[in-house]
């Protein structure tokens, strides 16, 4: 990435993993909860080390904005890794339906050992850990039936851990979302960036879009250029800037002088985007691994 260098490492972060550590031996499963679009760039690597000795479930949220076939690619891709993993859209609720029998599933040998020993079923305790904005809130909401966890479309909304009765067995413990201290990948700076994980406000959004174009200039899908009334052969030979300023000059984002909002263009580019309007797109998959 040419334009600029994304890093973002706030400092309750690194409190936020010292209490997740903290917390381990309260817990039986870790419940990952991923961007279905950007699998990788959305998990943790600094937690996977931390959380290896547990159990994990991983849920692939946002499944309505992706490629449906690459997300089974990468449901596959965990079964081959001994981990579940469930497409689920947390703010629909879809899917979310198997959340609660694959815990069970998951800990089925506890229950087994339990019995066995003549003791009563335990209570298990689930750990949601996940990124910024990855949608931890929503998840909670929905499973819990609750409106405590307060949801907003921009990361880092959760401060602190906090615990959830889902059934009379079974109980959940959040985590505020939690980024590393160094993106040594900047293509994964960027999906995060793109998703909404990383701040806009930090970020200088032109040029953020601009690499996003780029993207879409080499795969365009129907419905982003139909968003634009745009022809993919007419965007093949654009700089990425040329495309901004095009996209600009088609929704009327005029300023003095008949220049062109190209900051106000690149915000709409997200906000579409994230929105899901420019089709099923998955920008990551398992062969990159």
């Amino acid at each position: 990435m040419e334009n600029q260098y994304i890093q973002w490492f706030p400092g309750h972060m690194t409190k936020t993993k010292r209490k997740i550590k903290e917390s381990l031996k309260l817990i039986d499963v870790v419940v990952e909860i991923l961007d279905a679009r950007i699998p990788i760039s959305s998990s943790n690597p600094d937690l996977a080390e931390l959380l290896s000795s547990k159990p994990k479930l991983v849920l692939l949220n946002k499944c309505d904005k992706a490629n449906r076939n690459a997300t089974n690619q990468w449901i596959t891709y965990y079964h081959n890794k001994g981990i579940k993993a469930i497409p689920v859209d947390c703010k629909s609720g879809r899917g979310l339906n198997k959340f609660v029998p694959a815990v069970r599933e998951i800990l089925s040998d506890k229950f087994k050992a339990q019995q066995a020993k003549g003791l009563k079923s335990p209570i298990l305790r689930v750990m949601i850990v996940g990124i910024p904005n990855v949608g931890k809130s929503s998840f909670i909401n929905k499973i819990s039936k609750q409106t405590r966890a307060k949801v907003e479309d921009r990361p880092g909304v959760t401060r602190g851990n906090q615990w959830y009765t889902i059934s009379s067995d079974l109980e959940m413990l959040d985590t505020p979302g939690v980024l590393w201290p160094k993106f040594d990948d900047q293509k994964v700076a960027l999906h995060l960036a793109f998703t909404g994980a990383i701040k806009d406000n930090i970020l200088d959004i032109e040029s953020l879009a601009m690499d996003f174009l780029e993207l879409m200039q080499n795969h365009p899908t129907d419905e982003f250029l139909a968003r634009f009334k745009l022809k993919a052969d007419d965007i093949q030979d654009l700089q990425p800037f040329e495309m901004l300023e095009l996209i600009g000059r088609k929704r009327g984002m005029l300023i003095s002088g008949g220049e062109i909002d190209t900051e106000r263009a690149a915000n709409l580019i997200f906000d579409e985007y994230r929105g899901g309007k420019f089709g099923f797109i998955t920008l990551e998959y398992p062969e990159e691994l």
